[in-house]
């Protein structure tokens, strides 16, 4: 993932690259749970046990599940990115999640898995502090694409192999919901630039929306549908006019990045930054409620 990561500094790969070759990459650790574990039996929801009952084999479509978690974690943390000490505060947020979670589990049946998990993410950890300490506005170091796969394949490594992908899921709210707003951007329902991180206004020195702007004939029906209904929910802000005998239309890029601009205003980088820490400190907060208080309303604990 280190090398994929470069290649995509170097080379700008397309998002099709990006969504296979992770897929590749992941093989040999789904050969590794096969070899050493190979359970896909899981636990069903009280909710569901009437018809599905108390276990399910998941067979092949378990491995599917793991796949597609690791293509999650590669890109989730690189589309939330854009800004100094983002990527790497997130990381080193989402890391200190797990190690808490890790530690409070070391007393349960499963103390080895964690022992496991904790292998890696205590150095990873402390080298993403110091990392972070460089990377932190004014940035002296620039982690890219590189930096970003490395660290979502390595929650994907221990959450599968550390069976508690669901739980780490759970400390990727943020970027989970950066990932759904994202959607008519990732999938071009609408019209998606290379790059959506917010702009500098020079005269301020404060971050604000940056746009997408396209042609509206070129906007399928769906896409429109999509930004009509997402500017009358007040999440997305979409501005039309006419130049050059043409209708364009405009909408801010769909990042959490650009959201949060939406509704406080434009903000200093280093105020921004603060402001999406604070609040992947409060998805993992979030997490953990769920994952000791909420739980028992789907599982016997």
């Amino acid at each position: 993932m280190i090398f994929l990561g470069f290649a995509d500094d170097v080379l700008n790969l397309r998002w099709r690259v990006k969504l296979l070759l992770p897929t590749m990459a992941s093989l040999p650790l789904l050969m590794v749970y096969f070899t050493n574990f190979g359970n896909t039996t899981i636990v069903v929801p009280k909710p569901f046990r009437m018809l599905l009952g108390l276990h399910l084999d998941l067979g092949i479509l378990y491995y599917v599940y793991m796949g597609m978690l690791a293509v999650f974690c590669t890109n989730a943390i690189n589309i939330l990115a854009g800004i100094n000490g983002l990527e790497v505060g997130q990381s080193l947020v989402i890391s200190a999640s797990i190690i808490i979670f890790n530690t409070v589990e070391l007393n349960g049946e499963f103390r080895d898995d964690h022992i496991f998990s904790l292998y890696f993410m205590i150095p990873f950890f402390f080298t993403t502090l110091a990392l972070f300490y460089h990377n932190w506005y004014p940035s002296a170091v620039f982690v890219g694409d590189t930096f970003c796969y490395f660290a979502g394949m390595t929650f994907a490594v221990v959450g599968i192999l550390g069976h508690f992908s669901k739980t780490m899921l759970l400390f990727f709210i943020p970027q989970v919901l950066n990932f759904l707003y994202s959607v008519p951007q990732l999938f071009h329902l609408v019209p998606c630039p290379r790059h959506r991180i917010p702009r500098l206004n020079p005269s301020t020195g404060k971050l604000e929306m940056s746009y997408s702007k396209f042609k509206t004939k070129d906007l399928s029906k769906l896409g429109s549908f999509v930004l009509q209904v997402a500017k009358k929910l007040h999440v997305v802000e979409v501005r039309q006019e006419i130049g050059e005998n043409e209708e364009y239309t405009e909408c801010n890029n769909l990042t959490l990045i650009n959201f949060i601009l939406k509704l406080v205003g434009p903000k200093h980088e280093r105020t921004l930054t603060i402001l999406l820490l604070l609040i992947q400190i409060l998805g993992s907060t979030v997490a953990f409620l769920i994952r000791y208080l909420l739980v028992r309303l789907f599982y016997d604990v």
